[in-house]
């Protein structure tokens, strides 16, 4: 959906969709019919799928009420874009490294997992933003990145480890959650799993927000398939600059990335920006992050984060072996103050 003005909720649709009065954006692109081969080629594919998006805006901006949504089609775009993923997955572009590994010969790249996802443990999360809890989450294991800091390390250095993910059966799961309460399904660390997820949202039949848990560092033949998937991008912004990003998370081109991805989820969704505080990093990432966002993507939910802790590898970098100080607390509610930001949760 592209939208023009902002609604005066934030989170307004996602509200919408937890309430069963709008459709997730999933299941209106199961209703969006796509007749098309898996035999055609990854041209032919993006050019119905340019075509199919044009369909599902048109419903987006229709569609007023979940009883307006039609029935399922038996070829959907959403079977489209997961025959896409599967292509993309052959030589893996699903993150911005755009490694080229074949993960359907086990091929690896900086990421290591293969066509076979995993996850570590999934649960109604109580932790989470206040619209989202209880929020069912699904943490898949392995990652993108390499943060020195990183609290959830053992499982994001062993993409092999955990469970290994049947669709069906995850999709099964996530209804029985949404039947007991959940308010969403929150995928942890998305992006090397997009095949995966697009074939559990296949077969998932209920009605539920989809919120895409990342640190925003997916391609941009992602960011073409998410839109028309996700609601909610719940997604992390920590870095001001690419030297800081580089140097903590070993990640090349991170500004012009994350906020190339943030433009284009502002567009297609609704965003959730969480912004953790790193100890002396007020003034080159915070800053930096905090005007960036009022000056392009005001109307979101924004969550200033002073959980950091030196964990896992922190110990090698002694400038934030530590935790924040109450005066770097205080600093950081200023910069926020001084940019105007305003739905902002702290």
């Amino acid at each position: 959906m592209r939208r023009t003005t902002r609604e005066p909720v934030y989170l307004s649709r996602y509200l919408d969709v937890m309430k069963d009065k709008l459709p997730s954006q999933f299941l209106i692109s199961q209703s969006i019919n796509v007749d098309f081969s898996n035999d055609s080629s990854p041209d032919e594919l993006w050019s119905l799928h340019d075509k199919a998006m044009n369909s599902f805006r048109e419903s987006m901006e229709k569609i007023s009420s979940i009883k307006e949504l039609p029935p399922r089609a038996e070829s959907s775009l959403l079977d489209l874009k997961s025959a896409i993923a599967d292509r993309i997955l052959e030589s893996c572009q699903f993150c911005e490294r755009l490694c080229g590994a074949n993960r359907r010969k086990k091929e690896t790249g900086f990421c290591r997992c293969e066509a076979v996802s995993h996850y570590s443990a999934e649960f109604m999360h109580y932790g989470e933003e206040p619209e989202l809890v209880p929020s069912h989450t699904i943490f898949f294991t392995g990652c993108n990145f390499s943060c020195v800091y990183c609290q959830n390390w053992e499982i994001s250095t062993s993409p092999r480890s955990g469970k290994s993910i049947l669709p069906q059966e995850v999709a099964r799961i996530i209804a029985l959650r949404r039947a007991y309460g959940s308010r969403n399904v929150n995928f942890v660390t998305p992006t090397p799993h997009t095949h995966i997820i697009l074939k559990i949202l296949s077969a998932l039949k209920v009605n539920v927000p989809v919120v895409w848990n990342s640190n925003m560092y997916y391609s941009e033949e992602i960011a073409e398939l998410l839109e028309g998937v996700v609601d909610v991008y719940l997604g992390d912004f920590r870095y001001g600059n690419n030297d800081c990003a580089k140097k903590y998370s070993n990640v090349p081109d991170y500004w012009q990335v994350v906020t190339r991805n943030f433009r284009g989820a502002y567009e297609s969704g609704e965003i959730l920006m969480r912004q953790l505080v790193l100890p002396g990093h007020l003034e080159c990432c915070t800053k930096p992050i905090v005007q960036w966002t009022k000056g392009n993507i005001p109307g979101i939910r924004f969550n200033l984060m002073f959980q950091y802790n030196p964990n896992y590898r922190a110990y090698e970098y002694p400038e934030i072996n530590r935790a924040l100080t109450h005066a770097q607390i205080q600093r950081a509610l200023e910069i926020v103050k001084e940019a105007g930001l305003e739905d902002v949760l702290v």
